[in-house]
């Protein structure tokens, strides 16, 4: 009996102190964000939230309403600016499930590191959405733009961040982590995808958007903005931006268009590996990148035998040329245009050689301008599709 008793006692003791939904946030009482823009002002920033308006996502009846809503306010950090946004909306800003966050183009140049701070420890926010830059133009601007296949805009930009990678890549996905590690790395700089508006934007805010089978306004996803530390410095164009993702091991799948007499060859790419190695040569550094490309035929616009082996290298030799153009411009760009390692030559330094590293740090950036690279490249044809001759040489018989 007296067993009992103790355990009821202490059973009481420690419920006193499980206090079960403390923390607990209804639905009905938060303002879900799904994207943040940023933005400079004359004094401080500006705070653009895309929020999503429940009432017209759920359910079968629709009010005719939009799938959004956008809420500005400025301050002289997130923080301040977030917490003003109480003057608009009826719920709490919820955080959790943020999409994307994208930096106005002026205010990615002057530098983001202090908002990195704000995003990093806010107890809310995973890291798992995309980083962006508004290219040309302003985040708020991006954010208001009504997109017409995904309904929330910011689904709309990581569903097509995420597929352009994966199929194109000439854009990358960087989330928070990786952002802040390339900001703080000392042989390895960051880089962040571009979205832009095109169109008139102010039509693009509009309902009536969406309802046109080709919209007035769009946004798209095209090429890397390149940063010093936390400071944008330049773009590379879309040949470049591919050349980056070939040297950072990022190439899932592509395509490559080689030349041939009356048109193009287009090559898919459908594997690559990089191996990226620094080495000391004479008291300075180099940088040997090995790359394996292996691609399908996927479309021939000029008369050629693909029955023949000698016709199949010939094109190997072209696809491999390719590449290696891509990959020297992108070398070349920014070793001299920006001096920014974007590619991470300096953490391949250190790996290789750790004591010459400890001489190489402090003036990595005039080493980098200088630095010399190997390309070796191997491309191999791998299928050629269910035919083998061109339908062009059939036309022209």
């Amino acid at each position: 009996m007296k067993k009992i008793i103790y355990l009821l006692i202490i059973f009481l003791f420690i419920s006193i102190f499980l206090s079960g939904c403390w923390s607990r946030r209804e639905l009905n009482e938060l303002a879900i964000a799904v994207a943040l823009g940023i933005d400079k002002t004359d004094d401080g920033l500006l705070l653009t939230v895309q929020i999503i308006n429940p009432s017209e996502l759920a359910g079968q009846v629709r009010s005719g309403r939009t799938e959004v809503i956008s809420m500005k306010q400025t301050g002289d950090t997130l923080l301040e600016a977030g917490r003003m946004l109480s003057v608009e909306s009826p719920r709490r800003i919820y955080l959790a499930h943020l999409r994307q966050i994208i930096f106005g183009e002026e205010f990615a140049k002057e530098g983001i590191a202090k908002t990195l701070d704000f995003l990093s420890r806010h107890h809310e926010m995973r890291t798992d959405f995309f980083i962006t830059v508004a290219k040309g133009s302003t985040a708020s601007d991006i954010l208001n733009v009504q997109t017409a296949l995904e309904p929330i805009p910011a689904n709309k930009l990581f569903g097509a961040l995420e597929n352009s990678e994966t199929v194109w890549s000439r854009t990358k996905t960087v989330q928070l982590d990786e952002l802040i590690s390339s900001i703080t790395s000392k042989g390895k700089e960051p880089v962040l995808t571009g979205i832009y508006a095109y169109g008139d934007v102010k039509t693009g805010s509009k309902f009536s958007n969406v309802q046109d089978v080709s919209p007035e306004s769009e946004l798209k996803i095209d090429q890397i903005a390149v940063f010093k530390k936390d400071k944008l410095i330049g773009w590379l164009n879309s040949d470049e931006s591919k050349g980056f993702n070939y040297i950072t091991d990022n190439i899932k799948s592509s395509i490559v268009n080689i030349p041939c007499e009356g048109g193009k060859i287009s090559i898919g790419t459908i594997r690559s590996k990089t191996d990226v190695k620094g080495k000391m040569k004479n008291g300075k550094p180099q940088i040997d990148i090995h790359i394996n490309s292996e691609g399908n035929i996927g479309d021939v616009q000029c008369s050629v035998d693909l029955s023949k082996l000698e016709t199949i290298k010939a094109i190997e030799e072209k696809y491999k040329n390719q590449i290696e153009e891509k990959m020297k411009k992108v070398i070349h760009r920014a070793q001299k245009d920006f001096q920014s390692d974007i590619f991470g030559f300096g953490e391949a330094i250190h790996r290789a050689e750790p004591k010459a590293w400890k001489r190489l740090e402090p003036t990595w950036e005039q080493e980098f301008e200088n630095l010399e690279v190997s390309i070796h490249v191997k491309a191999d044809i791998r299928r050629l599709g269910t035919i083998t001759e061109s339908i062009q040489e059939d036309i022209e018989e």
